[in-house]
């Protein structure tokens, strides 16, 4: 653009000269002639110099503008083949998501089968053993026979008959043996096709999570829609006892039969409310809720100790509590989980709790469930929370990072009391200080709810 005005300045000083050289040979036109053919010659050299100028300005100009539109190509073709790459990305996990669905619906087709077929070679084995029994009595009563007998020479049809009953008794007990081996051949081939219909869910799962946190993650944060367990109602009527029943179990042998708040009183404790729970035939002590975060649950030891929340929404029993129930007997202990896509899971364990003189130490053993263990057994775990009897692995001090009271082992990955968090972004979400499940070899299972609940091991209630 400089070059350009540049030129259009030489051009008109050119032209004026030229304009004055005219006029000034109205004067002496004779005279002035050789020196204004000179005068024009310069001005030709001047506007040559200049146009010469301008085309070295605009050969750059068109060398730099070549280069940048090579960047710019270049830059393109880069965006192109990144994008190409992605899209062949995408399309391998849609068809790896779509042959893992196609291998769970077989399997679970094949584990029908199989379920089917042990029933019949159930009833078959049902029928088998029924006939020996009859053939043993039978046996019995030919033997007493014989020992009437055994005077008396038996004769040698009667010989055959026994020989032919004792070959006939043998060859069905070992068609017996045999059924039973194929029995436990199919028990043994259904627990397999469990554990490999468990596999591909978590790895569907994994996937379903994935396009959870592309797709539904992306825009504003939405309230619940739904709680993830029986809905309590927030007028519930608070049913009390005469303080006799030690927990909710004995409340529901001994008539109890609607879920609610009811008065407890275990052996040697002073009474207090506790929310019974009425499901598979008996009553659970809830001794923890999460629904909807509404309740801080980053308390301080004495809070945790004591108890906290409304028993008929989010709360935390207390350990004291809790201890004074489970000193009374063996205890299992249900801990369910819920996913923002409300899947259910559930796990449970045979476990103890110490008291306040340990810290309340809990210790585990897995039963059942249907989600990886999270939580170390066999293992002496302390309750802490921030500020005391705070265990330091490494530097770290667990309940301070984490929020929120836990028996913690080593900082690990699972806590149900700590932070709230609801998914919000395509981010990467702050897990340590969130409400999750985490096995120490597989996935976050990042939680809208939790409920953990005691039940005895008889199933009875206490003397």
């Amino acid at each position: 653009m400089k070059i350009i005005l540049a030129f259009l300045f030489i051009t008109s000083l050119a032209l004026s000269a030229t304009a004055e050289k005219d006029y000034s040979s109205l004067d002496s036109a004779p005279s002035l002639e050789t020196k204004s053919r000179f005068a024009m010659l310069d001005d030709v050299r001047i506007l040559a110099n200049g146009l010469l100028q301008l085309g070295h300005g605009l050969k750059d100009f068109v060398h730099k503008t070549k280069g940048q539109m090579n960047d710019i190509f270049q830059k393109l073709y880069i965006f192109d083949r990144s994008f190409y790459e992605l899209s062949l990305q995408t399309s391998e996990i849609k068809e790896e998501e779509e042959q893992l669905r196609q291998t769970t619906a077989r399997l679970q087709i094949n584990n029908e089968e199989i379920k089917n077929l042990s029933q019949e070679m159930n009833s078959k084995i049902e029928d088998l053993i029924q006939n020996k029994i009859q053939l043993q009595e039978k046996v019995w009563g030919l033997e007493d026979k014989v020992t009437k007998l055994a005077i008396v020479q038996p004769s040698v049809q009667e010989t055959k008959d026994i020989s032919s009953l004792k070959a006939f008794v043998e060859q069905q007990d070992n068609h017996i043996k045999q059924l039973l081996r194929i029995v436990e051949d199919q028990h043994a081939q259904l627990d397999r096709q469990h554990n490999q219909i468990m596999e591909l869910e978590d790895k569907l799962n994994h996937i379903e999570l994935q396009e959870l946190a592309e797709d539904s993650f992306t825009g504003e944060q939405t309230e619940p829609e739904a709680s993830p367990f029986p809905v309590r109602n927030a007028t519930a009527v608070t049913y009390t006892s005469d303080g006799a029943a030690p927990d909710c179990t004995a409340l529901y042998n001994s008539g109890m039969h609607s879920s609610g708040v009811y008065t407890i009183k275990p052996n040697g404790s002073e009474a207090f409310d506790v929310y019974c729970e009425m499901k598979f035939g008996s009553s659970w002590t809830v001794i923890q809720n999460r629904v909807d975060g509404s309740l801080d649950f980053n308390q301080t030891w004495d809070a945790y100790t004591n108890g906290f929340g409304d028993l008929n929404e989010e709360f935390w029993l207390g350990l004291n509590k809790t201890y004074s129930i489970t000193k009374q007997g063996d205890y299992i202990l249900r801990i369910e989980l819920q996913d923002w896509k409300y899947n259910k899971r559930y796990i449970e364990y045979a476990f103890s709790l110490g008291g306040p003189e340990t810290d309340y130490t809990l210790q585990l053993s897995r039963i059942s469930g249907s989600i990886p263990n999270a939580l170390p057994e066999l293992t002496e775990l302390r309750f802490s929370t921030a500020g005391h009897h705070v265990d330091i692995i490494n530097d770290f001090n667990c309940p301070e990072n984490y929020l929120g009271g836990w028996w913690h082992s080593e900082c690990e990955e699972t806590n149900l009391n700590g932070k709230y968090v609801a998914p919000r972004s395509r981010g990467r979400l702050d897990r340590r200080k969130g409400l999750y499940w985490k096995p120490k070899k597989g996935r976050y299972y990042l939680l809208k709810s939790t409920k953990i609940m005691i039940h005895p091991t008889d199933l009875k209630s206490f003397d």
